[in-house]
């Protein structure tokens, strides 16, 4: 059956002062996402009437941005279309024509107050507390008077003449349901500037008409806007398009999203390897929801989805966490041949000349763990290059305990005794130091993943372990134990005669130290050193214990306590031990 309806016509139209904002393109994915779903056309229209901001380059890298997302335009800059052209400046005859128009009728002046003027009447009006605005003084001219300006070359814009006998405008907006503004609260906007540019007001309504726009879907800041542009098409004698404007984005702490808190270019995001299609359903998700939980969605299934009426009025929070975790789910359900073309451009010269089905491999272990394409070569440094320095702290702290170094060194005695390094062995050496320790769970793998990758997740054990070869695993397991205990190099400057005391400390004499805080009430690093030995203070403040024929030194007013009353480093927890052992013969 034939219908009367016009086929959908919706416009995306940036101005090219810059990059493309992720909230531009929000709004351009939104007019992308209903023209689709309702089998319209999507059209791109660059507005570069404000001269002052132009940016050179700028209006190529939107496009570039918009095309490296997939949004691709059915008319506009490059490819033409039937209400060519698509750039305002190219537009100027139609601005004037029209603003002839509204003159002829009475429904727009000339104005020709000097920027001087204005700003005193702003002046006048701030010190009188009222609503700044165009008092109207040009709006009362007489034509005798008009024509001696003209005359006289004076420059001049023109200005809408706000029809004040009425009440109110009156608007459906698509989001917001209904809005009225009193016309008193508007003022007769400039639509021509001096230098014969039309501002924004004026060449956007007046190109969605000539296009035949019938949705006009924006930004929320164009709302106060939005009953000027009413009153023009009433002027036009037109029917205005349907309007819906857009929440903002918000940043976490729910103020605007802007530069100021990170990237918001389209193109940044791109480069660091967020994914074009995660990217677009990240977006998506930004004050529209289909009504259910789901969070992933191609952009085919976002064209059957999408929907005005599910757009929301409140402001979205951009939460870049969500779109690494988003990024990150599309990253590991590429296959192996995509992520390698994926990442091609990320790779370092070593790593693209490094050999193939090395690279694959490396490949396979590290693509678990990428949030972001450009992580790729920090992923590979690790499992390509030998050596690599444990800089972790937080990582650093989960293998300093007397648990992992004697895992460490039951997985390298096991490890000696192997004649074949795979998954199944691996798997067994980590039963065998089940049973002798006790240990077991994440307390039992996660120091071994933690001293030869770096990392708490990742690959399974037996999996990393055979990609690193049995050499290597041995060696940053050892490694990790040589490197794990600066704080005492720092604080110890002189180790006990007998280096197996320290080695030997267990956790009951930790708890014998703890009770001995807690009986004795000591609050202090320097209180607990009290309690256990005697001490001698040097002229530069640092305390020094003598204990037998060795001696610890150190500034211990550093030490600090945890909330559970032990020194807040086991390493100094472990040496008091050791003193009370020199000093009072307890064994």
């Amino acid at each position: 059956m034939a219908t009367n309806q016009p086929k959908i016509r919706v416009r995306f139209a940036p101005s090219p002062t810059g990059f493309l904002h992720v909230g531009g393109l929000r709004t351009a994915l939104f007019n992308y996402l209903f023209a689709k779903s309702q089998k319209g056309d999507f059209i791109l229209r660059i507005e570069d009437t404000d001269r002052e901001r132009l940016v050179d380059g700028a209006a190529e890298n939107l496009i570039k941005s918009l095309q490296s997302v997939g949004l691709m335009f059915d008319e506009g800059p490059g490819i033409g279309g039937k209400c060519a052209p698509y750039v305002q400046s190219e537009r100027l005859e139609h601005y004037r024509t029209h603003t002839d128009l509204l003159l002829e009728k009475d429904r727009a002046y000339r104005c020709f107050c000097t920027s001087e003027e204005l700003d005193a009447m702003r002046e006048e009006q701030k010190r009188r507390k009222m609503q700044t605005r165009y008092t109207g003084k040009c709006r009362r001219l007489t034509p005798a008077e008009i024509e001696d300006r003209l005359k006289r070359g004076i420059p001049y814009t023109i200005r809408m003449k706000i029809n004040y006998s009425a009440v109110e405008v009156v608007f459906n907006d698509l989001i917001r349901g209904r809005i009225s503004i009193k016309t008193s609260q508007l003022e007769d906007q400039v639509l021509m500037k001096s230098d014969g540019y039309p501002t924004y007001h004026l060449a956007n309504v007046v190109d969605d008409r000539l296009m035949g726009i019938t949705h006009v879907i924006r930004g929320e800041e164009w709302l106060p806007s939005t009953p000027k542009h009413v009153l023009l098409y009433q002027y036009f004698d037109r029917t205005p398009p349907h309007f819906a404007h857009l929440p903002l984005l918000l940043n976490p702490d729910k103020s605007k999203l802007s530069k100021r808190q990170g990237d918001v270019a389209t193109e940044d995001f791109l480069k660091k390897g967020y994914l074009p299609e995660a990217l677009i359903n990240f977006i998506a998700l930004l004050g529209w929801n289909s009504g259910d939980d789901r969070e992933i969605y191609s952009t085919d299934e976002l064209i059957q989805e999408f929907s005005l009426e599910k757009i929301g009025k409140a402001g979205a929070v951009f939460d870049l966490q969500k779109l690494n975790w988003m990024n990150k789910s599309y990253i590991a359900k590429l296959t192996a041949d995509e992520l390698l073309e994926r990442l091609t451009p990320y790779l370092n010269e070593t790593y693209r000349s490094q050999d193939k089905i090395r690279l694959a491999e490396a490949l396979a272990l590290a693509r678990g763990g990428l949030i972001k394409l450009s992580d790729i070569n920090e992923k590979l440094d690790f499992l390509l290059n030998d050596g690599v320095e444990f800089t972790d702290p937080a990582l650093r702290a989960l293998v300093q305990t007397p648990d992992a170094k004697r895992i460490f060194s039951e997985f390298i005695t096991e490890a000696e005794q192997l004649t074949d390094w795979n998954e199944q062995s691996i798997t067994l050496i980590m039963k065998n130091i089940q049973k002798k320790t006790g240990i077991k769970g994440k307390d039992l793998w996660i120091p071994v993943r933690i001293a030869v990758s770096h990392e708490e997740h990742g690959p399974e054990l037996p999996i990393l372990s055979v990609f690193y070869g049995c050499n290597r695993q041995k060696q940053e397991q050892k490694n990790t134990e040589q490197s794990v205990h600066p704080a005492q190099e720092e604080v110890v400057k002189n180790e006990p005669a007998d280096a197996e005391t320290f080695e030997e400390v267990t956790p009951e004499e930790i708890a014998r130290l703890n009770d001995t805080i807690k009986t004795q009430k000591l609050n202090t690093g320097e209180q607990i050193m009290q309690a256990y030995a005697p001490k001698e203070v040097s002229a530069e403040g640092n305390y020094s214990y003598t204990v037998s024929e060795a001696s610890l030194s150190g500034t211990l007013k550093q030490i600090t306590l945890t909330e559970e009353g032990l020194p807040d480093d086991s390493v100094v927890a472990r040496k008091i031990i050791i003193i009370a052992d020199y000093t009072t013969g307890q064994q």
